[in-house]
């Protein structure tokens, strides 16, 4: 039995604004107080809400040390050096690659890219990389995705004459390394006023700047937008500001022309356009990410940056039959850390959770953390043992910073990194009791009550008869949705069950009804909402609004995400 929510009704704002913005924007006040809790309370931010602009876009040289990253890379184009690309091996790092790669493959031919391999070499810039580079005659390495606390390998690139460009978004530790120039937002002394871009989003303002330096169609590279989308989707960055500009427009590329690789990916995975991110996170992503987790990322560049439909086609499938093992090795993995959560008493009292087994596959122990998270709901770090070290995953529950408190561990690791909700680090086997021990302190001082609870956060309350199409359509042009922009969420409250079912054993099936209008809901794996005495109860339902084609007929169709029974 999944953990209950808590409902969390957010407080609606003044009625005064809400009245103001419906008379300017001429729409309905339940929008505007959508609009208004997304911080959008006048006509020109609603303007740019809903009819976002490339125009928009941040000037690329605010970035700390952008012109020298320029200077650096237009020189080394203009004396035709060889230039290594050298990303991660998950969707941001291989997609940052793909967009860096096919545009500067526009204006030259020494280029080469570089992935590591997740067992042999690890996370982020390694000594095998650098060491590769030099051997080969490169004299540039711009990294993605990755490079801002690779102090130790960068600095070996320059000892062997290598000039080195980071493009990351991950936070900084309190040294940076010894890098030609360092782009990354989330410096404290970088002005770039959006500090959420994604690695591929920071590569991208590269190229941009790069255009305004020595005047390159700039057309050329907002064609590659897709990539970018796909980034911004599958890093769970926030979709707001200039994120959702490019998200925008990098869904429109994908659903209008994608690119040959995306092509294959998509008819590979049965998806039916029109694509959204959630489509993005669920279909393609895991796809790209099965070729780092069960063999080599090269692969999903490989794909990414194809103009043959053939061979595309070709590396599609191999990467659909590693996408199939992964899910496989996933489940097992899945279930024998769940098992163990269940059957040792010592994680009921425990604010983290700390689980480690020396054959668990690395490719997929990040999955498996978020699964742990999503069952018991706790900061989750799932660990297996990979070239003599001891190496891991972490995710966090809403609002926990989890990067923050591996921080506090770092005394015990040889490597770490991420983000707020999700890290990875390395650590020696003989730290592994004292590290869990220190997580669990970390943890257990700074998280809060509210961050240990599953809580359901409502836009607002309606009734069913509020629901039309003209209200989706305003909806739907709220989108691109994921974090801090999510698809609205409502509660409608004492609706009459008519009928109830549950389709294939696991997603409720439910036709409800209040004054007068009736809609059909459906709540994907919550078959314990189901029971035969569901007909004819009262109950209150929190959802979002969706419509259903089901062979060719359209209607509009409640997303349960929770139900209470009326009091």
């Amino acid at each position: 039995m999944p953990n209950e929510y808590i409902w969390n009704l957010k407080t609606l704002p003044d009625e005064k604004d809400i009245q103001e913005l419906s008379d300017v924007i001429n729409t309905n006040p339940i929008i505007s107080a959508l609009l208004i809790q997304r911080g959008i309370s006048n006509f020109e931010e609603a303007k740019t809400f809903f009819r976002p602009s490339l125009e928009q876009l941040h000037d690329p040289f605010l970035m700390k040390d952008m012109d020298i990253a320029v200077d650096r890379l237009s020189t080394a184009i203009q004396d035709k050096e060889k230039i290594l690309i050298y990303g991660d091996y998950d969707v941001d790092g291989t997609t940052s690659v793909a967009l860096v790669y096919k545009f500067l493959s526009n204006y030259s031919s020494n280029l080469e890219y570089y992935i590591p391999d997740r067992y042999e070499e690890g996370y982020g810039v390694s000594m095998k990389g650098v060491e590769w580079a030099a051997s080969s005659d490169f004299k540039l390495i711009i990294s993605l995705d990755c490079g801002i606390k690779g102090h130790k390998p960068i600095a070996r690139a320059r000892e062997l004459g290598l000039d080195f460009i980071v493009c990351d978004h991950h936070t900084p530790g309190d040294t940076l390394p010894n890098a030609t120039a360092i782009l990354d937002p989330k410096q404290s002394n970088c002005d770039y006023p959006f500090k959420e871009l994604s690695g591929c989003g920071v590569g991208f303002k590269l190229l941009q700047a790069l255009c305004v330096k020595i005047e390159l169609d700039t057309q050329l590279l907002f064609s590659n937008l897709d990539l970018l989308a796909v980034s911004i989707a599958a890093d769970i960055v926030s979709i707001i500001g200039e994120n959702r500009t490019l998200a925008y427009y990098g869904l429109k590329k994908l659903n209008e022309h994608p690119s040959i690789g995306f092509k294959a990916l998509i008819d590979v995975g049965g998806l039916t356009p029109p694509l959204n991110i959630g489509n993005v996170v669920f279909g393609i992503a895991p796809r790209i990410n099965a070729s780092g987790r069960i063999g080599h990322a090269n692969e999903a560049v490989s794909v990414l940056i194809s103009d043959d439909a053939l061979e595309a086609d070709r590396i599609a499938s191999l990467i659909n039959e590693k996408n199939d093992i992964r899910k496989k090795t996933q489940e097992q993995i899945s279930n024998e850390a769940l098992r163990m959560l269940n059957d040792d008493p010592v994680y009921e009292t425990r604010k983290s959770t700390v689980l480690f087994q020396p054959d668990w596959h690395k490719g997929v122990i990040g999955i498996v953390a978020s699964k742990c998270v999503d069952e018991y709901y706790k900061p989750t770090i799932v660990l297996t043992e990979s070239n003599g070290f001891v190496t891991g995953s972490a995710r966090s529950v809403s609002g926990f910073d989890v990067h923050e408190a591996i921080v506090k561990c770092e005394g015990l690791l040889d490597q770490f990194g991420g983000h707020k909700y999700a890290a990875g680090m390395s650590l020696k086997r003989e730290n592994l009791a004292d590290f869990v021990l220190a997580f669990e302190e970390a943890v257990s001082t700074s998280i809060t009550a509210d961050q240990e609870k599953k809580q359901l956060k409502i836009d607002t309350e309606l009734t069913l008869d509020l629901i039309s199409y003209k209200f989706l359509s305003v909806l739907n042009q709220m989108a691109p949705f994921g974090p801090e922009n999510l698809q609205p969420v409502f509660v409608v409250r004492n609706v009459r069950v008519q009928k109830a079912s549950l389709l294939k054993n696991a997603h409720l099936k439910i036709n409800v009804e209040q004054n007068g209008a009736v809609f059909d809901g459906i709540g994907f794996n919550m078959p314990h909402h189901y029971s035969k005495d569901l007909e004819g109860e009262k109950i209150d339902i929190v959802f979002n609004i969706d419509e259903n084609n089901f062979r060719g007929i359209k209607s509009i169709q409640l997303k349960i995400k929770d139900i209470k029974f009326t009091d």
